[in-house]
């Protein structure tokens, strides 16, 4: 087979998968030949080879045509080889120079936050954070990001199993006024830490959704209070959402 036939042969194999994908119960061999007008023994050779391949799958009692399974293994390897720390690393560039903040991206774990990158940025700031270390949840943004698209009763567990602890006079210490701050943070979809872990120090905060739609980890930006004004986090709130839903896609999510 000529070079040129090759591609087009690939090229209508991968037309009919995308067709079929968007039936839910399928198609025939006259329909798919009739929407890409070539002849029915042409699509007929082609669906068999996805068939044995595993591609595509043959309802015995209609004949029409079907995803196959392959799909789902090679999605979940695609899926597992993912690494977050890579995917998201342009983004956490991004923010940076656009900021001059220091950005954290964090996962959750056994009920708190580890710090997996941090970026320093270009404006002085002192602060505890560092790759590897844990952090508690319902005083850093980080935190209440994740813990406010958990279920509800998996969220409880958490502050009940870890406690609240006073970090500064800032910090939410009352259960249900932190439930109350959690609605808030899953309606507008960004978090805020106000001087509630570090004195001094404010960050904003986004949540991050795997290919599952499960929380998985989330995104902030640090800086002094000084420079982060209630005009400013209006403006940066924007854009946390949107980093936060960049990086969610390139694990799979899909809103």
């Amino acid at each position: 087979m000529e070079r040129e036939n090759m591609v087009k042969s690939v090229s209508r194999a991968l037309d009919i998968i995308a067709m079929v994908s968007l039936k839910k119960g399928g198609l025939g061999v006259t329909e798919i030949a009739n929407q890409m007008d070539i002849n029915k023994s042409s699509v007929y050779r082609i669906l068999s080879t996805l068939v044995q391949y595993g591609y595509i799958e043959q309802d015995i009692e209609t004949g029409r045509y079907k995803l196959g399974y392959a799909f789902l293994t090679i999605s979940s390897q695609l899926l597992e080889s993912i690494d977050l720390r890579t995917e998201a690393k342009p983004y956490l560039q991004l923010l940076e120079n656009e900021t001059n903040e220091v950005i954290h991206l964090v996962v959750f774990d056994q009920g708190e936050v580890v710090y997996i990158e941090k970026l320093e940025g270009n404006e002085l700031l002192r602060m505890h954070s560092r790759v590897g270390k844990r952090a508690p949840m319902h005083c850093t943004s980080v935190g209440k990001a994740i813990l406010a698209n958990l279920p509800k009763a998996e969220a409880i567990d958490i502050l009940e199993r870890k406690g609240m602890p006073r970090h500064t006079d800032e910090t939410i210490t009352d259960l249900d006024q932190f439930l109350e701050e959690l609605d808030a943070v899953r309606e507008q979809g960004y978090a805020l830490d106000l001087e509630e872990n570090e004195h001094g120090i404010t960050c904003i905060a986004a949540p991050i959704f795997d290919h599952s739609g499960n929380v998985y980890a989330s995104v902030s930006i640090s800086g002094t209070t000084e420079r982060m004004t209630k005009e400013r986090l209006n403006i940066l709130k924007t854009r946390i959402i949107e980093i936060g839903s960049l990086i969610s896609s390139k694990l799979g999510y899909k809103e």
